[in-house]
């Protein structure tokens, strides 16, 4: 059981649906931190645009807010490893349906978070998450996303695994590269068909246009989360 002391942030992420497609380590590498690379599972890295729903974000042992703590987020995001060995996530975008949490982590974390208008709709099997940005710009960029939600997976695959099981993110800070490591029980993944996938967000990310469908689309309930105080990731990884 991995621990995390000194609990920073509480939260909870429900209603996941990871979309992924593969990528060249080149195009992205220039995208990530100092101190990072990616991450690769059998020579490729991914580009991942995830939606779910964040509920109760809490600040140390304090019980998560439940109104400006709870909104529909939507994030475009990289796999990256750190000189420990530490793999991770570079978020190049976070799109989020209230204000104060963009404005704070914008301004205490240095976190790209965006302000969107969004929406998340379940109807049985199938859910759909909506995004349209506000600010900052490109205002206007669009995302919409539907899946229908299959049967539960027993044993992940490697990708699967490589994709989802990540303990913590890369970051910048005032110019200087940081860690924050987080814990949360094993994903309880399911196999998700794509209904459709019209999205804007990838490209404002700097990234470049997706090609063809995901290489993988999954399906969460969700879990719950806590993230420690950030630390330096240390040196590049050796070849």
């Amino acid at each position: 059981m991995r621990v995390v002391a000194d609990t920073l942030l509480t939260q909870s992420w429900l209603e996941v649906s990871f979309l992924h497609w593969a990528a060249d380590p080149a195009d992205v590498a220039p995208l990530l931190p100092a101190g990072t690379v990616p991450d690769t599972h059998e020579g490729l890295t991914y580009v991942g645009l995830v939606a779910f729903r964040m509920y109760r974000v809490g600040w140390f042992r304090v019980p998560g807010i439940p109104y400006f703590g709870t909104f529909a987020e939507t994030n475009v995001r990289l796999y990256s490893v750190d000189g420990h060995g530490r793999r991770g996530v570079v978020f190049r975008s976070l799109e989020a349906s209230r204000l104060l949490p963009v404005a704070v982590a914008r301004s205490a974390f240095r976190m790209p978070y965006m302000w969107a208008q969004m929406a998340i709709h379940r109807d049985a099997d199938t859910i759909s998450y909506t995004s349209k940005r506000r600010w900052p710009g490109p205002r206007g960029a669009r995302c919409r996303i539907g899946v229908r939600v299959g049967e539960r997976i027993e044993e992940p695959t490697g990708l699967e695994h490589f994709l989802t099981a990540r303990w913590g993110m890369h970051n910048a800070f005032f110019g200087r590269p940081v860690y924050l490591p987080n814990i949360h029980p094993r994903w309880a993944l399911h196999r998700a068909e794509l209904l459709y996938c019209e999205d804007e967000l990838v490209a404002a990310a700097g990234l470049p246009s997706l090609a063809g469908p995901p290489v993988s689309v999954l399906y969460s309930p969700g879990v719950p989360v806590r993230f420690a105080r950030p630390a330096r990731p240390g040196g590049l990884p050796t070849p």
